[in-house]
């Protein structure tokens, strides 16, 4: 306990730090198994994590499942149409009910053949008659606290969350031109990642590596040294990746009608300032969200210990730009333009939780481009001592 008091006391005082003073948490942050039980536990078991869409048991009776926190978990849509988020163990030996997604009008215990219909009432347990205190309507799949944000599901393991709409609410009004829950996902990638989930965050979160990693591509288009950071916010960190000038004229000229679009079909009505940049966002935890003028991209980040994560990439269009006669074509190009740009992140992220476990690696210094990193390190201090960050005047 000693070795993790003093790595909470590190993180807390550079999380006290002003950015033009700010440099590193302790290496120890990102490989400390006793650490992360404790983020388990005031991370991401009392706030709101992201696990998948709603869209995905879009009919009756369909299901799919998630992994949380050690928890397994199914999201289901009933035969009547109602959305719910349940654990996938049955509550009679804790067996695990199903894996992946699929269809069924009862989800049966391959262990002892109960069931469940997918609103979790328990429907048959064969052979419980001879027990006086059974009661059927009491053995139901138990649930979890839930909330749908913009077509997004999240959960809050232990149900004390305030409400996410009310934590989120400047984070929707931000991306409400989007209509993400009319969006269909078009693109899903997947990885495994031999590295701590904090490094995903800050190097999706930070453009300064514009300059390095993506020197011939994001760097070209948005550079370094114009991107800017919100004010600091208690739940999320709002990032502006504008356009090089004349990047930004052509992208006037196509909304305007003047040239063709390239890409997918742009999202209809969006103002032209935030076409001409990309907006980066992270809800904390971990959801990572871009909108761009024709799609968005959002990750979910599944933690599984202090050096591993599991990571899905999607991309979000129109139903319009999903019916274009060009889709097909775009599509094959930007998966693949995707995969390559991700490709690279991962070697980076890999190769910075090798290097942390270096005897010399340092607590180094802070840019100012680097304020998200900052930020985040400052979310992670505020709840090791059981709080949010404050908001910025």
């Amino acid at each position: 306990m000693t070795d993790l008091n003093t790595l909470i006391d590190g993180i807390v005082s550079a999380g006290r730090r002003p950015l033009n003073q700010a440099f590193g948490i302790p290496m120890g942050a990102y490989d400390s198994r006793e650490l992360f039980d404790l983020e388990v536990e005031h991370i991401f078991r009392p706030n709101w994590v992201m696990i998948g869409r709603a869209d995905q048991v879009s009919e009756p009776n369909s299901y799919v499942s998630f992994d949380l926190a050690g928890e397994p978990l199914l999201m289901t849509r009933d035969s009547e149409g109602e959305l719910h988020v349940f654990s996938r163990l049955c509550p009679h030996r804790g067996m695990e009910l199903v894996e992946g997604s699929g269809k069924a009008k009862t989800l049966v215990c391959p262990y002892h053949i109960w069931s469940f219909d997918l609103g979790g009432r328990c429907k048959h347990a064969p052979y419980m008659d001879g027990n006086e205190a059974f009661r059927p309507a009491e053995q139901g799949l138990r649930k979890v606290r839930f909330e749908e944000w913009y077509g997004f599901v999240f959960v809050n393991l232990d149900g004390k969350a305030s409400s996410l709409a009310g934590q989120y609410a400047d984070f929707g009004r931000a991306v409400a031109p989007w209509k993400t829950e009319e969006m269909e996902v078009v693109i899903d990638l997947q990885w495994d990642c031999d590295f701590n989930w904090k490094v995903m965050i800050e190097n999706w979160m930070e453009s300064y590596h514009h300059m390095g990693i993506h020197h011939d591509t994001l760097q070209v288009t948005m550079p370094a040294r114009t991107t800017w950071t919100d004010p600091e916010h208690p739940h999320f960190i709002r990032c502006h990746l504008p356009f090089r000038p004349e990047l930004a004229e052509e992208m006037a000229e196509i909304a305007s009608g003047a040239k063709p679009w390239t890409g997918f079909k742009p999202v209809e009505g969006l103002p032209l300032d935030r076409q001409t940049e990309w907006g980066l966002y992270l809800g904390y935890p971990c959801f990572m969200f871009l909108t761009m003028r024709d799609r968005v991209l959002w990750y979910r980040l599944e933690p599984i210990s202090a050096g591993r994560c599991r990571l899905s990439t999607m991309t979000l269009i129109t139903k319009e730009a999903h019916e274009d006669a060009s889709f097909a074509e775009v599509i094959e190009a930007e998966t693949k333009m995707l995969a390559d740009f991700h490709a690279q992140d991962m070697q980076v992220n890999e190769a910075v939780q090798t290097g942390l476990k270096s005897a010399h690696v340092v607590r180094g210094r802070l840019s100012h481009l680097e304020e998200p990193v900052w930020l985040i390190r400052r979310y992670v201090a505020a709840r090791a001592e059981g709080r949010h960050p404050e908001r910025a005047a």
